[in-house]
Parts: structure tokens; C-alpha cells; sequence
């Protein structure tokens, strides 16, 4: 069953993302990537406040580069369709489980160390490229008590 009301063109839209921002890091980095989205229009606290549909958390201003890139206009593939509906439905992995940012630091080419901290919330953990960043229970105690 669905955490988050979602349409057609929503799963849509969100397996563009999956597949965009995380493609490189096959299929459970896109799915992590789909938790961290599902995260932030669940949990209502910190710069994600008052997001409640995949249409508003993915064209949040800034939210996403890969939305700078033609790879998310590309049309949507069933394989992260799946993804996207996993997502949607509550599935959740560490490090995503419960972060509200994630970004891969350095060049795609030459990856960097994660920084302790992001939007000065602590690291997660790390999927291959991509740092994860939960937030403190003081910044966002809703993140916690989604499921």
C-alpha cells in the first residue's frame, strides 16, 4: 500500500528522477534515491515543509540537478517504474531509510571523501558515489515516525 498518494504521471515522474539522478549506481542506489524523495514530502519539517505530493518534492526549487539534465526528460523505463512504485510503497534501505539529502561529492570521475556533515546534518552512510545525510531528531523528528 502507498505511503504517498501517487498517479500514473507520478510514478512516472519519479522513475525520470530515480533513473537521472542515480542511474550509475544501479538499482538500489536509484531506490535510495526514491527514499530520500519519499522522506522528504512525509516528514514536513526542515527545507522540505509543506511538500506533499512527487510533482512538489521533485520541482522544488534546487532540490535536484539531474533536473538541469536531458537524461530526466528522457521517457520513463519500466525497470525504474518498479523502482519508483518500491518507493511509493514504503520500501526503505540504509543509508535512505531515513535521510532527507544525498549527493555524490567530487567528479563522477574522481569521488571524493563524504563530508561529516551536510545542510549540518550528520552522515548516514555511503551507496558507491552518493553520501547520505539523515537529520538530527531535534531538526526532524518527523523523518522517524513516518512508518
Amino acid at each position: 500500500m502507498a505511503v504517498v498518494k501517487a498517479r500514473k504521471q507520478d510514478i512516472d515522474m519519479l522513475a525520470r528522477l530515480l533513473r537521472a539522478e542515480a542511474e550509475t549506481e544501479g538499482e538500489k542506489g536509484m531506490l535510495l534515491v526514491g527514499n530520500v524523495g519519499i522522506n522528504r514530502i512525509r516528514a514536513n519539517c526542515s527545507d522540505f515543509k509543506g511538500l506533499r505530493t512527487i510533482p512538489q518534492m521533485i520541482n522544488q526549487p534546487h532540490a535536484f540537478e539531474a533536473l538541469q539534465h536531458g537524461t530526466y526528460y528522457q521517457n520513463a523505463r519500466e525497470r525504474e517504474r518498479r523502482l519508483a512504485r518500491r518507493a511509493v510503497d514504503g520500501e526503505r534501505l540504509w543509508p535512505g531509510k531515513f535521510s532527507l539529502w544525498y549527493f555524490r561529492p567530487g567528479t563522477f570521475e574522481n569521488p571524493k571523501p563524504c563530508p561529516e556533515t551536510w545542510y549540518n546534518q550528520p552522515h548516514a552512510g555511503r551507496y558507491k558515489k552518493h553520501c547520505f545525510y539523515e537529520p538530527t531528531p531535534k531538526e526532524c523528528q518527523n523523518v522517524y515516525n513516518t512508518f
